[in-house]
């Protein structure tokens, strides 16, 4: 290693000749031709070699980066396809809850219209709208102002408005 990293190539210190080469042991034949040059169709394989596993490499990050497009363009599809099925079911709530709340205003209306007179029906429509009025949401006292709006309507003869201060 220290010696290729300084640009110097370890090479056998006898040169041998074919036909000396071919008659060694097929392990001293081995260990020889590893610090021997290699023939030229050695070289173009080898070239031949690193050239087609950096095409590979190249081929490789090129598809992983277009798998992370189709990543990012999938989940940009299914977020939106999210999208869509929440405002979907966003827009079945609202249509039923459209028609629960006719249903309702007719049920209401049949029961005003039942009554058998015509102060009673007054009454039930004063009591029970039809339809709910969306300005005022309803009550806003409380259990103690509802008692003491309660007691002022019930006291006849005025005993709790009229104070004698003198």
């Amino acid at each position: 290693m220290g010696d290729q990293e300084s640009g110097k190539k370890p090479h056998n210190r006898k040169k041998l000749s074919q036909r000396e080469v071919a008659a060694l042991h097929p392990v001293q034949r081995s260990k020889y031709l590893a610090y021997e040059d290699a023939s030229k169709s050695v070289a173009d394989s080898i070239a031949n070699s690193s050239k087609r596993v950096q095409d590979k490499k190249k081929a490789d990050s090129e598809f992983e980066r277009q798998e992370q497009f189709v990543d990012v363009e999938k989940e940009k599809h299914s977020q939106l396809i999210g999208q869509l099925k929440a405002a979907e079911a966003r827009n079945r709530l609202r249509v039923m809850r459209i028609r629960y709340q006719n249903n309702r205003a007719q049920e209401v209306k049949h029961l005003i219209s039942c009554q058998p007179t015509a102060i009673k029906a007054v009454r039930l429509q004063a009591m029970v709208p039809p339809v709910p009025d969306r300005g005022s949401p309803g009550d806003g006292m409380d259990k103690l102002e509802r008692k003491r709006v309660e007691t002022l309507v019930e006291d006849e003869h005025g005993l709790t408005i009229d104070r004698d201060l003198s």
